[in-house]
């Protein structure tokens, strides 16, 4: 198939990308290049610059590339900037994700995956968490995507659109071509290795009084490759029905836990200190993927946590500050 993928510049559209290929797919990649990097794109993909809200271009794309399926990863993340300044951030990122919505009904593309997130549980009443436990987000981010979801229903009912809404929780990690470049970068994995190479002082961990073992978050880590295959999976299984997964490792890991991990990989000392909260983080999330495992034979490759450290590892000596030019903007 000719599978777009949105946002194939960024951390997991490139590794998508990358095992898109791998099961024999073609890969487009749209990307506007304010976040992603254009040396993350897979070499043997097609790459269209262009922003989602210019529907004109969307329309010509699906023309010009025959596109059998979206991967939708193309949006803003940051939960704190969705805490700040709500209204524009949930504005463009549902907006954005109906525009494609429209062009795909428009060219009777009936196959959609959504990069969606664990967020739109906010803080759960029960963990592990299962897929059809309470929605209530905790965050404008959370929210924007479980309107997107919502939205998606409405397009299968009248438009007869298959989706996967795939909710996962930290992705991390490494492939052999692909690594973490954000800017800014608010993700605890990679903020911890530029600390072992001295990029950054120190480490902020933000809360210690959360009802965990240790006081500090509890997080589910995902290796990105994993993370990558089980899209390629919930893609093929479309031709059945439309369909909701959990992608998680199944055990969580405290902030505290992680920097020890980091420093028994990287043999460095990793400084830390403890700083307030952040708005928008429950105490504990951790998924229950026992859905997918079932239905569609996923199974982690790499689950333990040194292991997703060290593939992170890795890549950051082997790119300290990152793809070679940076962002965009």
């Amino acid at each position: 198939m000719n599978i777009l993928v949105t946002g194939g510049a960024g951390y997991i559209g490139s590794v998508a990308t990358e095992e898109l290929t791998k099961a024999g797919h073609a890969a487009v990649v749209y990307d506007n290049l304010v976040y992603g990097h254009r040396e993350a794109v897979h070499a043997t993909a097609v790459f269209e610059e262009g922003d989602l809200a210019d529907k004109d271009l969307l329309d010509r794309l699906f023309s010009a590339h025959a596109i059998d399926a979206v991967m939708h990863f193309a949006a803003h993340s940051i939960i704190p900037v969705s805490m700040r300044d709500p209204i524009p951030f949930v504005r463009d990122n549902v907006t954005n994700a109906m525009n494609l919505m429209e062009v795909m009904a428009n060219h009777e593309v009936k196959r959609f995956i959504l990069s969606s997130t664990a967020n739109v549980y906010g803080d759960p009443e029960r963990v592990p968490i299962e897929e059809n436990d309470r929605l209530a987000p905790s965050s404008p981010y959370g929210e924007s995507k479980l309107m997107i979801e919502r939205m998606l229903h409405w397009c299968e009912v009248r438009y007869g659109l298959r989706y996967a809404s795939l909710r996962y929780f930290n992705a991390a990690g490494a492939s052999e071509n692909h690594g973490e470049d954000h800017d800014p970068e608010t993700h605890l994995i990679p903020l911890v290795l530029k600390v072992a190479l001295g990029l950054k002082d120190r480490l902020d961990i933000y809360g210690d009084d959360y009802p965990t073992r240790d006081g500090t978050c509890v997080r589910d880590y995902i290796h990105v490759v994993d993370l990558a295959q089980a899209h390629v999976l919930a893609l093929e299984a479309l031709d059945e029905s439309s369909c909701v997964y959990n992608l998680g490792n199944g055990q969580g890991f405290t902030v505290q836990e992680v920097v020890a991990a980091a420093r028994a990989v990287t043999a460095q000392p990793i400084p830390a200190q403890i700083a307030p909260r952040r708005s928008g983080d429950p105490a504990t999330l951790v998924a229950g993927s026992d859905k997918i495992r079932r239905e569609l034979g996923w199974k982690p490759r790499h689950p333990d946590l040194r292991d997703i450290i060290e593939s992170a590892w890795r890549w950051t000596q082997a790119h300290p500050t990152g793809y070679p030019t940076g962002y965009a903007r």
